[in-house]
C-alpha cells in the first residue's frame, strides 16, 4: 500500500469518527431552556455636568474667575478636583454673536464625578451659592458593575437548571450535564443615561428660598439583568 492511499484512509477514518461524534451529540435526548436573573444596584459613581458661561453684560465675569471659585468650593467638600473634575476647551458662541451682534460669549463644560448622593447634594448647594445654575446629572455608574453582571449570569444558569428539572420531573426523566450554554449579552438599565429623569431633589426650592435645609437627592437604582440559553442532556 503506497503512502498516498494510506494517507487517504487515515483522513477518511478521522472524518468518519468526527461525523459519528457529531451525530451522537445531536441525537442525544436533551432539553433546551432559558434562565434569567436581575438585580438592583445603588450607583456609586455620579457624573454631574456643569457649564460656566460669561454673562452677557458689561460686567461679565470671566470664566477663569468662576472656575477658580468653583474648584475652591469643591475642595472644601473633600473632592479631589485633579482626579474627579474634567473639562472641555473653551467654546465661543459665534452663532449668538452673528444673530445678536453682541460680544462673543464664551462657555466651558465640566464633568464632576462624585461617589454618593450626599456629596452630589452638597455640590449643587455650592454651585447655587456661586450663581452657577446650568447643571445637570449626566449619568450614573457602578465601579463593580462587571462583577455584578457575572453574579447575575451565575444565577441565570442556576435558574435554567431549576426550570429544566421542573419540566422533566413529571415525565419520569432527569436532567444530566449541560451540552451547550449560550450567554445572551448582559445589559443594564441606566435611568440617568442622557437624561435627568430618575433624580428626585427634595427640599431644593425651600433651600434656595430659606436656606434652612440642604436638598436631598435620591437616585434610581441601576437594574442589571441577564439571560442564558442552555441545553441539558436527559436521562
Amino acid at each position: 500500500m503506497n503512502r498516498t492511499i494510506l494517507t487517504s484512509l487515515i483522513l477518511l477514518t478521522f472524518s468518519f469518527v468526527g461525523n459519528t461524534q457529531t451525530k451522537n451529540f445531536i441525537d442525544q435526548p436533551y432539553i433546551e431552556v432559558t434562565g434569567s436573573a436581575d438585580t438592583l444596584v445603588t450607583p456609586n459613581q455620579i457624573f454631574i455636568k456643569i457649564i460656566i458661561s460669561e454673562k452677557d453684560s458689561r460686567d461679565k465675569v470671566p470664566i477663569q474667575e468662576s472656575e477658580s471659585k468653583m474648584v475652591a468650593a469643591f475642595k472644601t467638600l473633600g473632592i479631589n478636583t485633579d482626579l474627579d473634575l474634567t473639562t472641555s476647551d473653551i467654546l465661543s458662541n459665534y452663532r449668538y454673536y452673528l444673530l445678536k451682534q453682541k460680544d462673543i460669549l464664551k462657555s466651558k463644560e465640566y464633568i464632576l464625578k462624585v461617589s454618593d448622593a450626599t456629596t452630589a447634594s452638597n455640590v449643587f448647594i455650592q454651585l447655587e451659592d456661586l450663581g452657577i445654575s446650568n447643571t445637570s446629572i449626566d449619568r450614573v455608574d457602578h465601579t463593580d458593575l462587571e462583577s455584578i453582571k457575572n453574579i447575575c449570569r451565575a444565577k441565570a444558569i442556576e435558574n435554567a437548571k431549576i426550570k429544566a428539572i421542573a419540566l422533566t420531573r413529571s415525565i419520569g426523566q432527569s436532567v444530566g450535564n449541560a451540552m451547550h450554554i449560550s450567554d445572551n449579552e448582559t445589559n443594564f438599565d441606566n435611568p440617568l443615561q442622557g437624561r435627568v429623569a430618575g433624580v428626585q431633589i427634595r427640599g431644593y426650592d425651600s433651600y434656595t428660598k430659606q436656606k434652612n435645609e440642604p436638598p436631598k437627592i435620591e437616585f434610581e437604582k441601576i437594574k442589571v439583568k441577564t439571560a442564558v440559553n442552555a441545553k441539558f442532556t436527559l436521562k
